[in-house]
């Protein structure tokens, strides 16, 4: 069973940071293609990061240079590291993989998703 479960999420000022984790389980993680997405309240929910099994990082716009995808394969893991943080960023972040390991930025393309952990950034 495909298990995808992420945390750190809060509430913050802008400029601060937050390092969210997702934890996985029940499909081959080194191999796999590891995603963050983002749903604001009222919109769709948009491609954030995505990393390939081996290196390859792909981000949207909107947060290139400020945040990292990266992941432990040891511990099953993908990190999002969020620095300088805006409000605009404020949404539900949640993890996607894909076990065929291609890094698509379509949302369409993931069937395994986590619960998703709100993050709230004040002005």
């Amino acid at each position: 069973q495909v298990q995808l479960v992420e945390s750190g999420g809060g509430v913050v000022q802008a400029g601060n940071s937050l390092r969210l984790s997702c934890v996985t389980s029940g499909f081959t993680f080194d191999t796999s293609a590891m995603a963050w997405f983002r749903q604001a309240p009222g919109k769709e929910r948009e491609f954030v990061a995505v990393m390939k099994w081996k290196g390859t990082e792909l981000y949207a716009e909107s947060v290139k240079g400020r945040f990292t995808i990266s992941r432990d394969n040891p511990k099953n893991t993908v990190y999002l590291q969020m620095n300088s943080l805006k409000p605009e960023d404020t949404a539900v972040y949640y993890c996607a993989a894909d076990p065929t390991g291609w890094p698509s930025i379509d949302v369409n393309s993931y069937r395994n998703w986590g619960q998703g952990t709100q993050v709230t950034v004040s002005s």
